[in-house]
């Protein structure tokens, strides 16, 4: 089978230098994959009835590629490693030794160098992450172009699993009601550094090189340094939250983001669409989006379950001091427990109000005059037009967090 296809593929003028070593398992849609410039290396591997392929990639040209119901953008260049379940939407590139896993999202000119890791990871245009880098449950923007482009250095990690073994960790760099004008300076992680989730970093932030960054820091511009520890041993209780409150509060506004990214998913992306690869590309976002939600969603409910067990323990000792943070674990749990209902009683597709519904006039009408390059024409907007976008998708994102903290 996979002889017949590979000869299908070079039929319609798909490059592959080496058939004997290229596979393509039998659930693949070869109408998926363009014939158009289309390069697949040695090695390659293609799996899942998802997998789309657009004009001009090319695949494993440093080494070995495994694409499994991986969406390829155009004019992308994935040199070797693993991609699953996730969503590129073009002139994106990856070095060598990639492991790309389910629920990731890399816009316009989204790079990374070799040897980085990545889940549950959305990274808006022109964000490029160097080598050797752990960077799962984030979501990063900022930055104007290749020239001046949010970056993460290398030997980068993103702390996103507690000694509590919860993953409601998930940290934002910049916003989304900002960063997808394509206007906001670039955030900048300095390499053999890290970050703890859950976090938020401003827009124009820097971390100097080798810095833990234990703290949010919502404020733009700011120079961020973190330091080390004195040698220390001290005593702890296994399975405690002392501070569950800014937990709940992170993933609230994390997942509320992402709701406001849907909406713009939803009603600004499908306006780009110029033909069959590229409406299933928009098609592919929208799920990888809706995935990305449902495994915050789930992460947040473990954490509540990790946190009955934390008020138990607390539990055991009924000092004034103890008896207080039980109340904050209680007070986090109601919320917890609201979750899953009121985020899904959102309103897909986010019908927009006045603002949303006067951007989303304004984009069409540059579409119909500049064409359908998504980064030019967002970054052509009047201003005008731009402060009402962002004032739609951050009502989006202030009435979710309604829902949790206002009466």
């Amino acid at each position: 089978m996979t002889e017949k296809i590979i000869e299908q593929l070079i039929d319609k003028g798909v490059r592959i230098p080496n058939p004997e070593t290229v596979y393509i398992s039998s659930d693949v849609d070869i109408d998926r994959i363009s014939g158009n410039k289309v390069t697949l290396y040695s090695g390659t591997k293609i799996m899942g009835k998802r997998s789309l392929i657009m004009d001009h990639a090319q695949i494993g040209y440093e080494a070995q590629v495994t694409l499994e119901n991986t969406l390829v953008g155009p004019d992308s260049k994935l040199n070797g490693g693993y991609f699953q379940d996730t969503v590129l939407l073009g002139k994106n590139q990856f070095g060598s030794n990639a492991h790309v896993r389910k629920g990731c999202i890399l816009e316009e000119q989204a790079n990374a160098a070799h040897t980085v890791g990545l889940k549950q990871t959305i990274l808006f245009p022109f964000v490029t992450l160097g080598s050797l880098i752990n960077f799962c449950d984030c979501l990063m923007a900022g930055g104007t172009s290749r020239k001046d482009h949010s970056e993460v250095g290398s030997s980068f990690i993103h702390f996103n699993y507690t000694p509590n073994q919860d993953k409601a960790t998930p940290s934002m760099m910049g916003n989304v009601h900002q960063g997808v004008m394509l206007n906001k300076p670039p955030v900048f992680l300095g390499g053999q550094g890290g970050l703890v989730g859950p976090a938020q970093i401003g827009f124009g932030c820097i971390s100097a090189a080798g810095s833990i960054i234990r703290k949010s820091e919502p404020r733009e511009n700011r120079l961020i340094l973190g330091g080390g520890f004195k040698n220390a041993s001290v005593p702890r209780k296994a399975g405690i939250y002392t501070q569950p409150g800014q937990i709940l509060e992170h993933n609230l506004a994390y997942i509320s983001g992402l709701f406001a990214l849907k909406a713009w998913y939803a009603h600004i992306r499908p306006l780009f669409v110029s033909g069959v690869h590229s409406r299933e590309l928009i098609k592919g976002l929208g799920e990888n989006l809706s995935l990305c939600i449902k495994e915050r969603i789930k992460r947040l409910v473990d954490f509540g379950e990790k946190l009955k067990i934390s008020r138990d323990i607390l539990g055991a000792n009924t000092k004034t001091e103890k008896s207080i943070v039980i109340d904050s674990h209680n007070r986090v749990l109601e919320k917890i427990c609201l979750a899953q209902d009121v985020f899904d009683r959102q309103d897909p597709p986010f019908l927009p109000g006045p603002n949303g519904q006067a951007f989303i006039r304004s984009v069409e009408t540059a579409v119909a005059n500049q064409g359908k390059d998504y980064v030019r024409v967002i970054q052509n907007l009047d201003p005008a037009d731009g402060v009402k976008g962002t004032a739609w998708l951050a009502n989006i994102e202030k009435k979710s967090m309604d829902k949790f903290y206002k009466p």
